[in-house]
């Protein structure tokens, strides 16, 4: 058995046919952005950075959490003579972020920063932003432009009460043909926006207008819960569709580290990226025999630990056993009293509910180390039989299992070929199962997101 194999997308495209990624590519220090690259995360800083120290101890939590890029806001001179240190010491590029004063973006790059963050419309005019322009150029570091839907210059006031989206992407265009025109194409774009839809259609539409890679964001998205599911949407839209590569999640939080584990769980979600494991849950429901929020808090704390992209299911019940996430490498179902450790869909072996959890664990740590799951054929068929039990005694209830059962007794009885339908395949013990890949309903699973 090969754990964390899950499908997923290739990183030069998007989920759904006809996806490109931009083709331009450049380099931020050593991490390549566009191009096919894998999406990159990345967050921003929220310490003061002439506060080495703590800027520092952010760095290190962020970089560990899976940032791949991290920005600094730079407003003061004092930033600059911080960020020498900074730059030397993270062990993730740095990127400078810069507004309204030219010369601060100049000692930036001075100062070794790997990336500066400019918006033209605010920084004086063309003359200073081909100063900065210049300057990148022979030190060749790549630069960030890009317009927010707050900071729109003032000859497009008109235009984006209008049509906001066409208001942000023209501004944007102009940008890229100042930066054209000042023979300086080292650099990636962005459109943000505090509204998703906006965001959404503008950023479709500056992906066909330009080649250079996509800087992806909500911008004020809002609190942990808000900004997470506004981010989800928006950017998880635009990801599908390939377009983005590079993403940034906005949340007003002081654990900057809460953003990159929401991107990671964003590029999880839509099998960008892998990193760690991917844990499944059912909702609950009335069946519910025991403490599911309880366990699945703990197993998700548990897998914190794991760098292993093994997927993990809890189920509330044993009524939709194991065929719920038969896909899942390990997993449990539970019932009153017990529950069931499960592997690649087949059981492994019944255990008292309280143990459920460390016997999951011990499990996972047991295959992980040998590479393989290793299965106990008395303890495997006593699972199997209790599981049988149970789905005797709810045998009222059309679990998928059921369903597929049904389907393949209906398809026998037309005469017609079980092995020839769309949503059925058989497997041992002439037993059927969902097909996913075929289901109109494929991914229907509860995966945290």
């Amino acid at each position: 058995m090969v754990f964390g194999t899950r499908a997923h997308a290739g990183a030069s495209g998007g989920i759904y046919p006809g996806c490109v990624a931009s083709k331009r590519q450049i380099f931020v220090g050593d991490v390549p952005v566009g191009g096919g690259a894998p999406v990159v995360v990345q967050t921003m800083c929220k310490t003061e950075t002439a506060n080495v120290e703590a800027t520092m101890d952010q760095i290190r939590k962020v970089a560990d959490a899976g940032s791949d890029l991290v920005r600094v806001a730079v407003p003061r001179d004092k930033d600059v003579e911080a960020l020498k240190t900074i730059v030397r010491d993270s062990p993730i590029p740095v990127i400078a972020d810069i507004h309204f004063n030219h010369t601060l973006a100049l000692k930036a790059i001075d100062a070794g920063a790997h990336c500066i963050r400019l918006n033209p419309g605010n920084i004086g005019g063309r003359e200073k932003v081909a100063e900065v322009a210049e300057r990148a150029n022979a030190a060749k570091v790549p630069m960030r432009i890009g317009v927010n839907s707050g900071s729109l210059h003032k000859h497009l006031h008109a235009l984006e009460r209008e049509n906001p989206v066409e208001a942000l992407v023209t501004a944007a265009a102009e940008f890229v043909e100042m930066m054209e025109s000042l023979d300086f194409t080292n650099f990636k774009v962005s459109i943000k926006s505090t509204n998703v839809p906006n965001t959404i259609a503008a950023n479709r539409l500056l992906a066909e207008k330009v080649p250079y890679p996509i800087h992806l964001g909500i911008t004020e998205a809002g609190t942990k819960w808000s900004g997470s599911l506004k981010s989800a949407v928006g950017l998880g839209t635009l990801l599908a569709d390939g377009v983005g590569d590079t993403i940034r999640i906005s949340l007003s939080t002081f654990h900057a580290e809460e953003e990159v584990k929401v991107a990671w769980e964003i590029l999880k979600a839509l099998g960008l990226r892998e990193r760690g494991p991917v844990l499944i849950a059912c909702p609950t429901c009335g069946r519910l025999q025991f403490d599911m929020d309880t366990v699945v808090t703990e197993i998700e704390q548990r897998l914190e630990a794991y760098e292993e992209p093994i997927e993990v299911a809890v189920l509330g019940c044993a009524v939709n056993g194991i065929g719920e996430a038969s896909h899942a490498d390990f997993g449990i179902t539970g019932a009153k009293n017990e529950g069931l450790i499960f592997a690649g869909g087949k059981p492994l072996r019944k255990v008292p509910q309280e143990e459920l959890v460390d016997e999951l664990f011990a499990e996972i740590d047991k295959s992980l180390h040998r590479g393989s799951v290793e299965v106990e054929a008395e303890k495997a068929a006593e699972g199997a039989e209790w599981l049988r039990k149970i789905e005797e005694e709810n045998a009222g209830d059309l679990t998928p299992e059921r369903i597929a059962a049904m389907e393949k007794a209906a398809a026998e009885e037309e005469g017609r070929d079980v092995t020839a339908e769309p949503f059925l395949k058989p497997v041992k013990a002439g037993r059927v199962e969902l097909d996913e890949e075929a289901s109109p309903t494929a991914g229907r699973r509860f995966t945290r997101a």
